[in-house]
């Protein structure tokens, strides 16, 4: 009886192809390349450094290379292609699928894609070149072409007869498309329905006509959100004549919500998910310079807005000393509310008809939390310094930057997202900007006011 393993975490594996690569055995390497799927050789390939990396890639043999390079991110596939042979290359094209090859003719170089496709033939031509014109993140450019389509009037046992003589269905086929003889899109049949009814029973009686297809200009991220609603496994795609152009199935969902979860978190930080994480250092340099420059000059409108309570600072300068407090809470608050909204506008629960709604329960809970702390903070530098009043002060500073972070949360993403910007790329940048320049003018204003 052979006993069950479980699958490696990305943790063990790299830890295992790094001692590996240390050690040097060419034996011990083939052999972890073998023992590799597609997917876990590109986790380790991103996860290398530059060296160890071409030294792995060269190992791995030309019939695996094609699905190998489709997992990897833009960046790192650009990189090992340029030290890739080209009769490899042409190798790899050979032996992928129908699907596959799309996906990799998409990373490829201008050059080295005019070459591959001159190497197929005049019907796979066409088929690729009708592929590479629609949209990337489309539902177009996230079809697979590889469909089975009856028709109605049928009976199963014909439909079992045709499946057997074709020999194959299209990987992932849980059901069958329907089409009428203008190849319109009717409805599907479920695979399960072949085995569970007569085989007499004609398809139109079995068929779920309710059953969606989508245009072929639908985003990938509304194509994710149809699935995860409707529990989907598959989906076909439409032309505009409502004629069957593909199917998307769940594994190609799958890739759709990863790199939209690796686009959200790395635009936080003004990165993109296509960069190599062993990038080069003046390349990685020139990338972060711009929104660290953009956070350059949001410091120096903090700083000025300092420098207009210059004297008031220097006549009480326990200001100095609370003023973070007010910018860090505010940020904080602001933060937690942005991250909420901008997750609710990526998947498009938030619109115009619940935004203001949004917006006021969100002010509420700032104003809240900020009566709540508001009292914690005003007490403790009461006591601290001894002066009620500078803990009063702060305290209503404090509830003023957290109901405007609160704002600020939530008017910066759906503004951004109306003038097209990308609200996870910018948010942050602007809502810092606000709540430390609210925060500061609100304390030190208040105590110019009443302090001096």
């Amino acid at each position: 009886m052979t006993t069950p393993t479980l699958p490696e975490n990305g943790e063990h594996l790299l830890a295992r192809a790094t001692a590996i690569l240390a050690k040097g055995s060419q034996i011990e390497i083939r052999n972890l390349v073998r023992s590799l799927y597609p997917a876990e050789a590109a986790f380790v390939l991103e996860a290398l450094e530059p060296e160890p990396r071409a030294s792995l890639w060269r190992l791995i043999p030309p019939g695996v290379m094609g699905e190998v390079l489709i997992e990897l991110n833009v960046e790192v596939a650009t990189a090992l292609l340029a030290i890739t042979d080209r009769k490899d290359l042409m190798a790899a094209t050979e032996q992928m699928g129908a699907d596959g090859m799309v996906d990799l003719l998409h990373v490829l170089p201008e050059p080295l894609l005019s070459q591959v496709m001159e190497s197929i033939g005049v019907h796979n031509r066409n088929r690729f070149e009708q592929a590479l014109s629609y949209r990337e993140h489309t539902a177009g450019g996230l079809m697979s072409q590889d469909v089975l389509t009856i028709r109605a009037d049928v009976t199963l046992d014909v439909v079992s007869r045709y499946l057997r003589l074709r020999g194959r269905v299209p990987a992932g086929t849980d059901s069958l498309i329907v089409v009428d003889r203008k190849d319109s899109f009717q409805g599907v049949l479920a695979i399960s329905q072949l085995l569970t009814h007569d085989p007499h029973t004609k398809v139109s009686e079995l068929m779920d006509t309710k059953s969606p297809g989508i245009s072929y200009k639908t985003p990938s991220r509304d194509v994710a959100a149809l699935f995860e609603r409707r529990k989907l496994l598959s989906v076909p795609v439409l032309a505009d004549d409502g004629k069957v152009l593909g199917r998307i199935t769940i594994d190609d969902i799958l890739d759709v919500i990863r790199e939209e979860a690796d686009h959200s978190l790395m635009s936080m930080a003004g990165l993109t998910e296509e960069h190599d994480m062993f990038a080069p250092v003046v390349a990685s340099a020139k990338r972060r310079a711009l929104w660290l420059g953009v956070n350059l000059l949001t410091a120096f409108l903090a700083a000025w807005v300092i420098d207009l309570f210059e004297d008031t600072i220097q006549q009480i300068v326990v200001l100095a000393v609370l003023m973070p407090i007010v910018a860090s809470m505010g940020g904080i608050a602001g933060s937690q509310t942005l991250t909420l909204v901008v997750r609710g506008l990526a998947l498009g629960q938030i619109s115009g008809g619940n935004a203001r709604g949004l917006l006021f329960k969100e002010i509420s809970v700032g104003l809240l939390n900020g009566l709540i702390w508001a009292v914690v903070v005003a007490a403790v530098a009461g006591v601290w310094f001894h002066n009620p009043h500078i803990g009063i002060l702060l305290g209503a500073a404090m509830l003023i930057n957290l109901v405007c972070a609160a704002f600020s949360g939530v008017a910066i993403p759906v503004l951004l997202q109306k003038i097209g910007v990308d609200p996870a790329l910018a948010g942050g940048v602007l809502l810092t900007t606000v709540t430390d320049v609210v925060g500061f003018m609100t304390f030190l204003g208040l105590a110019t006011l009443f302090l001096l």
